[in-house]
């Protein structure tokens, strides 16, 4: 406290108010952990809430779990540096990641989930498939991959801590992970939705007032994104590497077939869209709801908290370029006259706390950290919960000979998957938030998505061919890495050292198209040749799967 304290004295803020948000917040955090910890008595508890969520609180829980600080400060922070293409992401995730999620798959994950007693996502698929070996692989997927998602939150959230209050990086990542692992590990997902649904009202009232003020500090949404159209020509002047990447201003979209808009599209809108649907801690909110009229009611809540939240967001990263270039005087030395990406110092992950620490006066910057740290913290729950549950329960416990309740284990799992994370915290490199969000759900859709749509909607998916699609979704985006996508491939150095340059085909637009764009079809067409080629299942269990 004595680093808080001191950063507060330094900012001339109000540290008894300071101190009793703080206090005020860990103390409802606390209780509604308890909370969750008396509701939880039993494994269908600690993995499912019981199957009795209420809609409101599974809508706050499935947009807080989806919206972290990797979209906040990691995309916000892209929109900082290359504009407002990125609000087509905005309805991406609203028109796919809730309205097509919640009507199209999630009416029949809650059904058929319930028939099967699935309690997880690969238990899910593995008992619809009557397959073992998919439960494992699935819940070996989710613990390699997760905790890289888990890290770029875990970043986002510490990287604010140290850029707005003045906390040692690593001390903000370790204390960050360890007071979400207090309520997860004891309250199960009862304790994590509670949480959530606090956390999403603090994240949409936050994000809307922060989108309020920068209108307000700009002179009005007319002057403010006017001033942001008219700086169009500084992109060449200040930015000439962004500029033949393609950027061509803060207000239009990227130079069609250039290197951003490839990223943009391929990576960002499709990938991170797309594979909203295909994600492990959202796909089970499904199953906590006890029929199809809590997801009806829970639409809306949560169609407006994303356009609320991301929305805000991005809108706001791109307009901290008229708020640095034209009002950063007097308010920080060298911050004037600079573009978004070069006040941040190159690092677009700072743009966000950075405006948000420069921006917003006195005591509200205090009220307001409390936006972001929710971001983080609900997102951050949910994956933690799913990577416990990927160990203890998926893998450990089908392992193992004796079937016991495997709620211990899964505790265990998630302590695991914590330290994983905060390893990697500190490890990964400046800037990695938004890419890293990106490579995770590219990674989901072309492993998952398939076979989860299979398993809901038909019939003659075969067990041969959920396998040959997982297979082949997962070994070709990691091939897609490490030999072909340029940004992964230089970084980790295996192609340049095998084959002596950086990507295996350096033709563009190939070394900037997302590994997604080509894991994904690729993926659904190994299920179909091989369900088709192979034995039906067999309609005794279908019928048990499928009967309304």
């Amino acid at each position: 406290m004595d680093i808080l304290f001191a950063a507060a004295v330094q900012n001339g803020m109000n540290t008894w108010v300071l101190g009793t948000l703080i206090a005020v917040y860990m103390l409802g955090i606390a209780y509604l952990g308890y909370r969750g910890y008396r509701k939880t008595s039993g494994k269908q508890d600690y993995l499912l809430a019981g199957r009795s969520a209420n809609p409101f609180v599974m809508a706050m829980s499935y947009g807080a779990a989806f919206i972290s600080t990797s979209a906040l400060v990691g995309f916000g922070g892209v929109a900082g540096q290359f504009g407002m293409g990125l609000m087509w992401l905005t309805f991406m995730n609203i028109a796919i990641g809730i309205v097509f999620a919640f009507l199209v798959f999630g009416y029949r994950t809650r059904r058929i989930g319930a028939a099967l007693e699935a309690n997880t996502f690969p238990e899910f698929l593995g008992n619809r498939f009557q397959s073992n070996g998919i439960k494992i692989f699935i819940a070996l997927v989710i613990f390699l991959f997760m905790p890289l998602y888990s890290s770029v939150v875990l970043i986002g959230g510490a990287r604010f801590l140290q850029e707005v209050m003045g906390i040692n990086y690593g001390i903000a990542l370790t204390v960050f992970a360890a007071v979400v692992a207090f309520y997860v590990i004891f309250g199960g997902l009862k304790g994590v939705m509670y949480v959530d649904a606090l956390m999403g009202s603090i994240m949409l009232f936050g994000m809307l007032a922060l989108l309020g003020m920068c209108y307000w500090k700009l002179g009005g949404i007319t002057s403010a994104h006017q001033a942001l159209t008219d700086m169009a020509p500084l992109v060449a002047e200040r930015m000439p590497v962004e500029a033949a990447l393609g950027h061509r201003g803060w207000t239009v979209m990227p130079a069609f077939n250039s290197v951003w808009w490839w990223t943009l599209v391929s990576s960002l809108m499709l990938g991170v869209g797309i594979g909203a649907l295909a994600q492990p801690q959202l796909a089970v909110r499904f199953m906590t709801v006890k029929s199809g009229r809590e997801l009806n009611r829970a639409v809306l809540v949560g169609s407006v908290f994303i356009l609320g939240t991301v929305g805000s967001a991005y809108m706001v990263g791109a307009l901290s370029n008229v708020f640095f270039y034209y009002s950063g005087k007097g308010i920080a030395d060298g911050i004037s006259g600079k573009l978004a990406i070069e006040a941040a110092g190159g690092n677009p992950d700072i743009i966000i706390p950075l405006f948000i620490r420069l921006a917003l006066p006195g005591v509200i910057l205090y009220i307001f950290s409390l936006t972001l740290l929710s971001a983080a913290m609900s997102t951050l729950s949910s994956l933690f919960h799913v990577t416990g549950s990927a160990i203890g329960h998926d893998l450990c416990a089908n392992i193992s000979a004796k079937r016991k309740d495997s709620t211990l284990v899964t505790r265990a799992g998630v302590c695991f998957g914590i330290i994983m994370s905060v390893i990697l915290g500190f490890l990964l490199p400046p800037g990695i938030i938004a890419r890293g969000t990106a490579i995770f759900f590219g990674v989901c859709a072309a492993a998952f998505l398939p076979a989860y749509a299979a398993a809901l909607y038909w019939k003659r998916a075969t067990r041969a061919g959920v396998w040959a699609s997982i297979v082949t979704g997962v070994a070709v985006s990691l091939f897609g890495l490490l030999f072909l996508h340029r940004k992964e491939s230089a970084a980790l150095g295996i192609c340049k050292a095998l084959f002596g340059k950086d990507e295996l085909i350096s033709a563009h637009p190939w070394p900037f198209v997302d590994t997604f764009v080509y894991s994904l079809p690729l993926a659904i067409i190994a299920l179909v040749v091989v369900s088709l080629l192979t034995k039906a299942p067999e309609t005794e269990h279908l019928n048990k799967c499928f009967k309304r």
